[in-house]
């Protein structure tokens, strides 16, 4: 479908029982978003003509579509995947790894919706395989598999603060690969080839916010070097994104633990990166504290 010239922004909002719709939904109305909540996906596409139309005063909607099973499923799976298509309409999919969402559910003492006679576990496997191609089709993918409520609240307003805005809002992750590589990040640097900071006694205990850090990390000339080229490859990356209407992306910067060399990257980046007229950037240090 051709994108259509719009006025207005909208959110799809979707993804895993468990993995904070509810939490992601009520933040996106603190920052003044008109959200609708629970809406049948016969609803979806009148409502995002109704945004379009100028004359209605709505700038900025958010749809919670819940499409884990019922007689409309097919409907709301369609119906995502085809409005995902038209310009101003960016779909995004809260997920969480399995394990979480287990225990999310055994804490609040709740079935799973599709789980039927069968465990939570089941039904969390049934509702990944029907919601597989709308993840692999969203434009934004949130994991709350590590953030609290006020994390993923947190999470929410820095990515869609900047709503509304040309550009494309990068979002900079450091992480260790001991954790596992981040299910959201777009595109993937690894730092391990940097001599770690975590041998030097004086670092050890250190993060790569600190300087001292940063300067053990970013002083290696083969880091300049690497840094210098990447940013030259990221630039036609960030271009081509704006040219397929993608507006939302996330770097991943990864060293072994995610302390020393990913965070001095990210930080590093942060600063760079704010001086890039398409670009709105945000930092998260995802292990940091871990170990």
């Amino acid at each position: 479908m051709a994108p259509q010239d719009s006025a207005s922004e909208v959110l799809i909002l979707t993804g895993m029982s468990g993995a904070g719709r509810s939490t992601a939904a009520n933040a996106l109305e603190d920052q003044g978003w008109y959200v609708v909540d629970n809406l049948p996906p016969q609803m979806l596409r009148p409502l995002i003509e109704l945004a379009e139309s100028p004359e209605n005063g709505l700038t900025r909607v958010a749809c919670v579509v819940d499409v884990r099973g019922g007689r409309f499923f097919d409907h709301a799976r369609q119906a995502i995947l085809d409005l995902g298509d038209r310009g101003g309409v960016t779909v995004v999919f809260l997920d969480s790894s399995d394990d979480v969402l287990v225990r999310r559910f055994e804490q609040v003492r709740r079935p799973h919706p599709l789980q039927g006679e069968g465990t939570i576990l089941d039904g969390i496997h049934q509702e990944r395989e029907l919601m597989r191609p709308i993840r692999e089709r969203a434009d934004v993918i949130v994991d709350s598999t590590d953030l609290t409520v006020h994390q993923l609240t947190n999470s929410i307003h820095e990515r869609f603060i900047g709503e509304g805005t040309p550009g494309v809002a990068l979002t900079l992750v450091s992480f260790g690969y001991k954790y596992g590589l981040p299910t959201d990040a777009d595109v993937v640097w690894d730092m391990r080839f940097l001599p770690n900071p975590y041998w030097s006694p004086e670092l050890k205990h250190r993060t790569g916010q600190d300087t001292e850090v940063q300067n053990y990390v970013l002083g290696n000339e083969l880091a300049r070097e690497f840094l210098e080229h990447q940013l030259e490859a990221l630039r036609p990356v960030i271009q081509g994104y704006l040219r397929e209407n993608k507006r939302f992306a996330t770097l991943a910067i990864g060293c072994t633990g995610g302390r020393h060399r990913s965070v001095s990257t990210v930080e590093h980046l942060s600063s760079l990166l704010a001086e890039w007229p398409d670009v709105r950037v945000s930092a998260k240090h995802r292990d940091v504290g871990r170990e």
